[in-house]
Parts: structure tokens; C-alpha cells; sequence
């Protein structure tokens, strides 16, 4: 028997476990289906939109990266986040009042600041874990012509990325690789680095927000585990449709760029919250990059949109090359290596 390695089930596999569990209830106007942030359902004069993510790489500010996570998740669609639920499991014989007050405060301060409402969910000591475990679900509500449905991308369109690329990633390594770190890059890119969850921070509601509000947008999509790579792939998926992207115009950090040649990681496959993908008709672009920019949100557009089957293509050197999706994020290939 072969055993599945740490990151998301492989897309064959969840593709084949919910083809055979469809929905029925014809209010789901967007179900679970692989390449989607969240599902959307069908309440009038507006959609419910609701997504579900769980915080596995890291327990550091465990509370502010579920809301966050999940908000961004929500706000893909177009919907403003607006109900946050979670479920905490804190390991046994390991965890104090101070620890759950903590995750519980980074929850709190975090919906607060987005104005979304703590509305329930569940906590238990649980054995077993070698960590906090918090499990989150957001739901957000948006006006029936303002959804964003990847469905809608067409051939022609322009492919939008903000901030950068790996953000999280780059936070991540930062702090939990310090040591290793330490010496072998510039100490004060390595400060910077670890701040990288607040500066440029991982959260893309303002950006997206700010799209919807500016032009209509085809599509947007939140790159997470499996950074930029499997983001555009699991757009292409949605969306059915191919992308070509022009490698030279990828943003990436400095902080990021240097972390990961020393760390031998590939930048593109790295988790990537932060960044946000928006596909627009091109006639948008500019409009929408100009007021991106003017709210200090950097946007540059990245690639094209084209007919034929869903798949993902980099414009290398005048060339196409097809860019594979990776099987587990580089965080995740990194911990297994270090498990070897």
C-alpha cells in the first residue's frame, strides 16, 4: 500500500471523491470542486459565500492566520468575509490557559479588524497532536452581479498578480530556519523577512476588495500551498482554459529570492498567501493596476488567458515551456527531508 505525503490530496483523488458524491440542492450555484476557493450559495437578492481552511504548517499566531486564510478565501469570490467559525485542538499535555487565551485573542483582534463577527465553532484538548491545530470557516456575503465566477474567463484576458509571490513561505522559513539562516544571508533581509506576514502581510481582502470595486473581474484565485505553481494551475482547472505567463514578469522578493537559493527551494512552488491572481479583460488593466497601485498595493500584469485545454505555460526566452504542477508545497518537501 502506498502512502499519500504531507500537503493536499493529489487532484485526481479529490476530483474522483466528490465526482461521486454530487451536489443536488439547486441553491448551490458553486459547489466543491478542485481549483475553487469557496462555495456559493444561492440566498436571493445575494450569494452566501463560504470557504474552509485549516492552518497545518505553523502554530506561530495560529488564531490571526485562520481568520485571515479563510477570509482571503471568501473574498476571491468577489464577498465581503463577514462570519468566521473555528475549531481548535490544542495537544494534550502541552497546552495552559495562556496558550488558549493567546489563539483565542489572534482570533478575536483579527475578525475584529476585518469586521467580520466570531460567531461559534468548537475547542477540545486532543490527543495525539504534537501541535495546535485550528480548522477555520469563513462566510461571506456578495450582491448576485458582483460574483466572481471563474466560469466567466475568457480567451484574450489578462492575468493580474499583486504584491508577490511566496510571502508566506518567505515568513515561514525566516523564523522557523533562522539559525540555518543566520550568516549565510544579510541579517537585515532576514529581519525583514520574518515580517513578511504583516509587511507586505499575507492578507488579500483590501486587493480584492478594491478589484471588484474598480472593473468587473473574470476570475480570481488565491495561491496558497503549492505557491504561484498550483494557483495558476488550479485556475486553469476552474477555468478550463490554458494560461501562458511570461516568467521574467513574476515578482519576487529579494528576501524571498535569497532564503530559497540557500534552502535549494523553488520560490514559485512556495506557499504563497498574499498574493492574489485577477483575471480582467485587458481593456481593464490598466485602470485596475493604477488603483491597485494608488492604495500601495504593487499589481503588475503576469500572463494571458487562451482557448484550448486547461494547463499552464511559461514564456521563457521567446519559448513555451509547460510549467508541471508540483505534488506537495516546498515547505512541505523541505519537512520531509528533514525527516529522512
Amino acid at each position: 500500500m502506498s502512502f499519500f505525503k504531507v500537503g493536499k490530496l493529489p487532484v485526481e483523488s479529490l476530483k474522483r471523491l466528490l465526482d461521486s458524491n454530487p451536489v443536488e440542492d439547486p441553491r448551490v450555484r458553486i459547489g466543491a470542486r478542485p481549483g475553487e476557493d469557496a462555495a456559493v450559495i444561492d440566498f436571493g437578492d445575494h450569494y452566501l459565500v463560504v470557504a474552509a481552511d485549516p492552518i497545518t504548517f505553523t502554530e506561530d499566531r495560529l488564531g490571526w492566520y485562520g481568520v485571515h486564510v479563510n477570509a482571503n478565501d471568501v473574498a476571491t469570490m468577489g464577498a465581503r468575509p463577514k462570519w468566521f467559525f473555528s475549531t481548535l485542538l490544542f495537544p494534550e499535555g502541552k497546552t495552559d490557559i495562556r496558550l488558549v487565551e493567546t489563539v483565542f485573542r489572534e482570533v478575536s483582534d483579527s475578525c475584529r479588524r476585518l469586521g467580520v463577527t466570531l460567531c461559534g465553532g468548537h475547542t477540545e484538548i486532543t490527543a495525539g497532536l504534537q501541535r495546535p491545530i485550528l480548522s477555520g470557516q469563513m462566510i461571506g456575503e456578495v450582491p448576485r452581479d458582483r460574483l466572481v465566477d471563474s466560469s466567466r474567463i475568457r480567451e484574450g484576458d489578462c492575468i493580474l498578480l499583486t504584491k508577490g509571490i511566496a510571502i508566506e513561505g518567505t515568513a515561514i522559513l525566516a523564523t522557523h530556519r533562522s539559525r540555518e539562516l543566520a550568516g549565510v544571508i544579510d541579517s537585515s533581509l532576514l529581519d525583514r523577512a520574518k515580517k513578511f506576514l504583516d509587511d507586505p502581510g499575507i492578507s488579500v481582502v483590501d486587493a480584492a476588495m478594491t478589484a471588484v470595486q474598480t472593473a468587473r473581474i473574470r476570475g480570481m484565485h488565491d495561491p496558497t500551498e503549492g505557491g504561484l505553481t498550483n494557483g495558476l494551475w488550479e485556475l486553469a482547472y476552474s477555468s478550463r482554459k490554458g494560461l501562458v505567463i511570461d516568467e521574467a514578469s513574476i515578482p519576487v522578493y529579494p528576501e524571498t529570492r535569497a532564503i530559497c537559493e540557500v534552502l535549494d527551494l523553488d520560490s514559485r512552488s512556495l506557499i504563497a498567501s498574499g498574493a492574489l491572481l485577477i483575471v480582467i479583460d485587458p481593456q481593464d488593466k490598466r485602470h485596475v493596476v493604477s488603483v491597485l497601485n494608488e492604495k500601495r498595493i504593487p499589481c503588475v500584469a503576469i500572463g494571458e488567458v487562451r482557448s484550448g485545454p486547461s494547463g499552464v505555460f511559461l514564456l521563457r526566452g521567446g519559448r513555451e515551456v509547460l510549467l508541471e504542477p508540483v505534488p506537495r508545497d516546498e515547505i512541505a518537501r523541505l519537512m520531509e527531508n528533514d525527516s529522512v
